[in-house]
């Protein structure tokens, strides 16, 4: 029965592949796998790099996996395609991928489709790892697929953002002044304490390292456009599941979702964000689908443009949502759909204002923060708010990059893979932002936040909902006495106490 099945298109150039996937274990990986193993069930197996962590063997590591929500439906519908993944131990960071003999000849002999996914994400991490990582990695996983006979489609997954100096980011290669043999040359053999000295000159104009050396892979990843058949994917923020594999599934606190659980804790309360600029975000079924769908597409390809073939993975102009609409939205999605156990009543803002800001941070994030860790001493507990604002603090100086600028990236290459494809796999494959309801899929990455990162189930809603009206109270009780303090001190320091007093009949 099930040969019977008509594939689509995209599924039928799947069926029988061998693939070969790096950063497998990552939030974009897991779902890339899941997708993979559902919808283009018939092929033949996924590898994916893997090196031992916390004393698991790779083997462990995705049978642990297969326990997570991302793979629920493929637990319930399809248990039987799980074991089409198979783990080859390595790392991007050792020589040679750490790959042994045996599994190299393995990979360079059967793999046909490569997704080169791993990457340190880390905006703050130093420069040498950030280019052990994302560079050289890179530059590792370019040398296995040049052995590769039968390599059809090898995807770099890049970042949206690795041209900071443009003011227009189109879909193309730009040339840049610093040279990625020589940056990784350099961190081969320079101090890390000369290295981290010199970083900030060499960053310039980017504002972290993780942009940085992603520049600097596409260069090579250009530079081995003459012998591989290769392309360059770069997806904008990418955040919680719109639909698959769960409604709102995300893996981690990271860019967007960390400052809306914050936010809906109460713990941030201000934020430099520019309200009238775009919120550059994707949801991540709708990044994967379009991976996919691009190796298809590049594997299909019977003559290669004369230029790498670069793919923006960002919305559509007709799809653009400001930063304002995204807080307004949000506060009265986290007001419904409120977080356990709030530090204060969620209602923080945006501003542009770097004076009222820092006001904002040390009356609002840091006295609160000093104030409930001195109860905790007090009563004997692991005091925690300081940590937690000080982490707050770090990923909030880093975001600030990309939500206090305008970009306008363009996307034409990317939007004209939905055009080639039939409607089965249009709707198999999705990649339409226009269908997303906005107001929808903020209460998906609310809900998303709530139960996969914080593992506060949706029975407690009805708690959470209480909590959240004593929240409330407390915050106008607090902004009333605190505006009287206010009033007190202005008409104590004045003399106009008294005369007031009487005129109010306080006297």
């Amino acid at each position: 029965m099930k040969d019977l099945v008509k594939k689509t298109p995209v599924q039928g150039w799947y069926t029988g592949k061998t693939i070969f996937v790096t950063g497998g274990s990552g939030f974009m990986g897991k779902v890339l796998l899941e997708k993979l193993l559902y919808s283009c069930s018939d092929l033949e197996c996924i590898y994916v790099l893997m090196r031992p962590k916390r004393g698991k063997t790779p083997q462990t590591r995705i049978e642990d996996w297969l326990k997570l929500p991302v793979f629920k439906r493929i637990r319930e519908e399809k248990p039987e395609v799980y074991k089409k993944l198979v783990p080859i131990p390595g790392d991007v960071t050792s020589e040679r991928l750490g790959i042994s003999p045996e599994h190299e000849k393995l990979l360079a002999e059967t793999v046909e489709v490569v997704f080169h996914c791993a990457a340190t994400l880390k905006l703050e991490a130093r420069l040498k790892d950030a280019i052990e990582m994302n560079t050289i990695g890179t530059k590792r996983i370019l040398d296995l697929c040049q052995q590769m006979k039968r390599l059809q489609a090898l995807l770099h997954l890049s970042t949206a953002f690795c041209y900071c100096d443009k003011e227009v980011l189109t879909e193309k290669v730009h040339d840049f002044h610093h040279n990625p043999y020589d940056l990784m040359r350099t961190v081969e053999w320079m101090d890390e304490k000369a290295l981290d000295m010199i970083t900030p000159n060499l960053l310039t104009p980017h504002p972290n390292t993780y942009t940085y050396s992603k520049r600097l892979a596409e260069m090579l990843v250009r530079d081995a456009y003459s012998n591989l058949r290769v392309c360059i994917v770069r997806p904008s923020i990418v955040c919680p599941a719109n639909a698959e594999p769960v409604e709102g599934w995300v893996d981690s606190l990271n860019g967007p979702v960390g400052i809306m659980v914050a936010g809906g804790k109460g713990i941030i309360r201000s934020m430099l964000c520019n309200g009238e600029y775009n919120a550059e975000v994707i949801p991540v079924d709708l990044a994967i689908n379009g991976l996919i769908t691009i190796a298809y597409t590049l594997g299909q390809m019977v003559e290669m443009p004369k230029e790498i073939p670069v793919y923006n993975i960002t919305c559509r102009e007709t799809k653009r949502t400001t930063w304002k609409e995204v807080l307004d939205l949000g506060k009265a999605t986290a007001y419904e759909y409120p977080f356990e156990a709030g530090v204060w009543y969620p209602d923080g803002d945006i501003t542009m204002n770097k004076t009222y800001h820092t006001i904002c941070v040390v009356l609002f994030h840091w006295l609160p923060a000093y104030f409930i860790d001195f109860l905790m001493l007090c009563f004997g507990q692991k005091r925690f708010m300081l940590r937690i604002q000080n982490m707050v603090s770090e990923g909030l100086s880093l975001l600030q990059f990309f939500t206090t600028r305008q970009w306008d990236f363009k996307s034409h290459q990317y939007q004209a893979i939905a055009k080639g494809l039939s409607k089965e796999d249009n709707v198999i494959f999705t990649m339409d932002t226009d269908a997303i309801n906005t107001k929808d899929y903020l209460r998906r990455i609310i809900l998303g936040g709530r139960q996969f990162c914080m593992k506060e189930p949706l029975s407690t809603l009805p708690k959470a909902r209480i909590q959240l009206k004593i929240l409330y109270v407390l915050d106008k009780v607090a902004k009333a006495c605190m505006l009287y303090f206010v009033m007190w001190l202005f008409l104590t320091i004045t003399g106009l106490r008294a005369p007031v007093y009487e005129m109010l009949g306080w006297a």
